[in-house]
């Protein structure tokens, strides 16, 4: 099943009966802001008659409108100074459910705009909040050959605004698809089909490795990790490879590591007391980055070039299970002694990040990222926000300060963290047998400074330490943990969000 298709509505005239839309949703902070004098009208009388009216979606009868439907929504909270964006995102999905069950199939979605400066983006921010109201899961729509009713949303915009957020909403569902679906709809070879399907004709370099040997080879650590998977074929590990780059002169170059766990039964340190229940949820990195290459490939902004690897792996229970204190060299060359099997996706982004830093040592103005579902730990602390850690190069350029500010407007919130030396030191093996441990042995949620020193141990696993500020090559690395933000609701089953996409691609192209 295709997007939501939003479409760029330019006649003034679109509001009324006749027009093709069968429903007006109204996003507006007060009834007084709507605008347009027959919509403000017909709001204020029913208002009067129904004091859900402005403090809740309502749907009121509308002779003479679009399809005798409108539905006010209304925002709530946009003067207060804690609020931000997402109001408007709260209000639109409020305002596309009331529609859905009120039978439209096409509605108009307008948004009374705000001159304050944390609201510039509400009508994209409230648009794409409605994709993701309307999105189901993947499994249900082939059971059931399941349409989501409402397949078109018109939106007051120019079509180059439209083609943007067709773009994004685009990238974000096979996001949400890709992450939100079962161990073994999506397991690692059938996450690597649906993407090789969703890339066809896009215009993106892609490939897949899949052979073992060659696995075992240059991606050592991702390798242990699925060393009891190799044996069962539906579930063999995978490493996606994609790229964009621009037909014109490029002037920056970002590397992006998806941490793509299909299933992580925390291995031979089994997670118990029902903690493996959602574990299907752990590849939310890789569907991000994912997502993210589908918009590039279809908006192909200029300057730019974006290499991501995607690490494909499930953490199988079994004979050839690896296990703690096993002490492994990394695909740079570092010997990691295994501190807890279930702290496995540092293991598989150290080397697709090793990988990426011989690329982006001779690349223009290189950036990388790691993106990952990584740690109890940052949950603990920030709740459903990402938290993101970087190098002292990545924050000589702002490049953290920067993707806050851009998130806070998309609707994508960030908090940073700050990379320590005390992060370092919990990387020291004791007996001096190897160069680094992956972790500890206790969950990250009840170890201090759980979420960042991963980053520490994923600068020294896949030798970017080497590429710090007073190296002959600097470069700069974030480490993004969606692990409290990659899906909504329910932290099992909640309906996946696709972030950080969003903000990660305003923050490439923003100039554009």
């Amino acid at each position: 099943m295709n997007p939501i298709t939003f479409v760029d509505v330019q006649d003034n005239d679109a509001i009324f009966e006749g027009a093709g839309w069968d429903a007006l949703i109204v996003v507006t902070s007060s009834i007084d802001a709507i605008g347009i004098d027959e919509i403000s009208l017909l709001a204020r009388h029913g208002a009067k008659v129904d004091a859900r009216v402005g403090r809740s979606a309502t749907l009121l009868f509308a002779p003479g409108l679009a399809g005798g439907r409108l539905i006010v929504a209304p925002v709530l909270g946009h003067d207060k100074d804690v609020e931000d964006v997402r109001i408007y995102a709260d209000a639109a999905r409020q305002g596309i459910a009331l529609a859905k069950d009120a039978g439209a199939r096409k509605p108009l979605l307008i948004i009374s705009p705000s001159n304050a400066p944390q609201y510039r983006q509400s009508l994209s921010v409230a648009a794409l909040a409605c994709g993701q109201e309307l999105w189901q899961a993947l499994e249900l729509r082939e059971a059931v050959a399941l349409t989501y009713g409402i397949d078109t949303i018109g939106l007051l915009v120019s079509d180059v605004q439209a083609k943007v957020l067709n773009a994004i909403e685009a990238g974000r569902h096979l996001a949400r698809d890709l992450c939100g679906t079962e161990p073994e709809r999506m397991s690692a070879p059938a996450f690597a089909q649906y993407c090789l399907e969703a890339y066809q004709d896009s215009g993106l370099s892609v490939s897949v490795i899949e052979d073992r040997d060659v696995l075992e080879r240059d991606y050592p650590l991702l390798s242990a990790v699925g060393r009891s998977s190799f044996a069962v074929s539906r579930h063999q590990p995978r490493v996606v490879k994609v790229e964009y780059c621009a037909d014109d002169e490029i002037t920056r170059s970002y590397f992006f590591a998806g941490k793509g766990v299909v299933y992580d039964t925390g291995g031979a340190d089994i997670k118990v007391g029902g903690g493996m229940a959602g574990m299907s949820r752990d590849k939310g990195g890789a569907a991000a980055i994912a997502g993210l290459m589908k918009t590039l490939a279809i908006l192909k902004p200029k300057g730019i070039r974006v290499v991501a690897e995607l690490g494909l792996v499930r953490n199988s229970i079994g004979s050839e299970a690896f296990v703690t204190d096993e002490i492994i060299s990394s695909h740079a060359g570092a010997r990691v002694r295994i501190g807890n099997t279930d702290a496995e996706g540092r293991l598989v982004l150290a080397d697709l990040l090793s990988h990426l830093r011989i690329k982006a040592a001779n690349a223009v103005a290189p950036q990388l990222f790691s993106v990952a579902t990584l740690t109890g730990h940052v949950v603990r602390c920030y709740g459903n926000y990402t938290a993101v850690v970087e190098n002292a190069v990545a924050r000589s350029q702002r490049v953290a300060e920067q993707l806050q500010e851009v998130s806070e407007v998309w609707a994508e919130p960030i908090e940073v963290s700050r990379l320590r030396r005390e992060d370092y030191k919990m990387l020291i093996d004791p007996s001096a047998a190897a160069d680094i441990v992956s972790s500890n042995n206790a969950p990250s949620s009840v170890t201090a400074r759980g979420h960042q020193y991963p980053a520490a141990f994923l600068l020294k696993a896949s030798g970017l330490e080497a590429h710090g500020l007073k190296s002959d090559k600097p470069l700069a690395y974030t480490h993004v943990d969606i692990a409290g933000s990659a899906t909504e609701g329910s932290p099992l089953y909640g309906k996946p969000t696709a972030a950080p996409l969003v903000s990660l691609f305003q923050y490439m192209c923003a100039d554009q």
